[in-house]
């Protein structure tokens, strides 16, 4: 029996059941970012008490890990003495000369080899080559090059930025619809009306999220340069906490560099929000 010949079940439908419709859901809703801010807060928190309570009560050994209110008044002496500034500005300097000297140059780079056949052909090869190489393993290299000082240390984080931006810009561009293209072409577009309107605007979420992996490593290789004559940063710091075993430092360290990493990844999701809208 149908909702048009019976007046009280089609009282009780949805206004599109009435008239003989199912209505479908959209099969995208579960792919719909709908998170909770407070929902990292909640479990960083509840490690953390874990954490705490495991190590007071002994189940946790304290060679492990150590404790994170132990931790907190290491954060506070750093503050009080000035010395949290001091390891981390020169720290923030370097990471961003570096990350975006190697974020922009490969997003040029990237674009280039996308868009022109015989850049493709030419440097592609180069970059699977430069790609799997460990960057750190460079090091030296870069001291002889730049010497000790900064230079060796803004060319590595730059090379390790630099490499991941190429590959995930190339294929970013490369992956663009091409109907849309066809499109554009169809509707008299020029060259420079197409990349500009349709290639970059549909590669940039492919850029932002391999903006997210080159700054991730950009951090690594941070440390790691830091660690090989550097005075001040937190490299500098947490080599130091280690060889003296002082954990509570050590993790100081850890957390600044935790921190830095989701301050970073924030800064380029609300990008992502203002520049992709049209996503939604």
């Amino acid at each position: 029996m149908t909702a048009g010949t019976n007046p009280e079940i089609a009282r009780t439908l949805p206004p599109a059941d009435r008239d003989g419709v199912q209505p479908v859901p959209f099969r995208g809703g579960g792919f719909r970012a709908t998170g909770n801010r407070w929902a990292g807060f909640v479990v960083f928190a509840a490690l953390i008490a874990f954490v705490e309570i495991g190590i007071r009560q002994g189940w946790i050994g304290r060679l492990t890990l150590p404790l994170p209110s132990e931790v907190l008044d290491v954060f506070r002496q750093l503050w009080v003495t000035g010395a949290l500034w001091d390891h981390l500005l020169p720290s923030l300097s370097r990471f961003a000369i570096g990350g975006a000297l190697g974020a922009l140059a490969g997003i040029a780079l990237g674009t280039v080899i996308g868009l022109f056949g015989l850049a493709r052909a030419g440097l592609v090869p180069v970059v699977s080559a430069l790609f799997p190489v460990p960057k750190i393993a460079l090091l030296p290299l870069f001291v002889i090059w730049f010497g000790i000082g900064e230079g060796s240390k803004y060319a590595l984080i730059a090379l390790g930025t630099f490499t991941p931006m190429v590959v995930a810009t190339y294929g970013a561009v490369d992956n663009v619809d091409r109907t849309l293209i066809r499109m554009g072409q169809s509707f008299g577009l020029g060259w420079w009306s197409i990349v500009r309107k349709i290639v970059l605007p549909g590669a940039l979420p492919g850029i932002l999220s391999g903006l997210r992996i080159g700054l991730a490593i950009a951090i690594i290789l941070l440390v790691a340069a830091e660690m090989l004559g550097a005075t001040y940063g937190i490299g500098a710091y947490i080599l130091e906490a280690g060889s003296l075993y002082d954990l509570e430092r050590l993790f100081a360290g850890v957390v600044i560099l935790s921190v830095l990493g989701v301050l970073t990844s924030s800064a380029i999701g609300w990008v992502e929000r203002r520049l992709l809208r049209w996503r939604s």
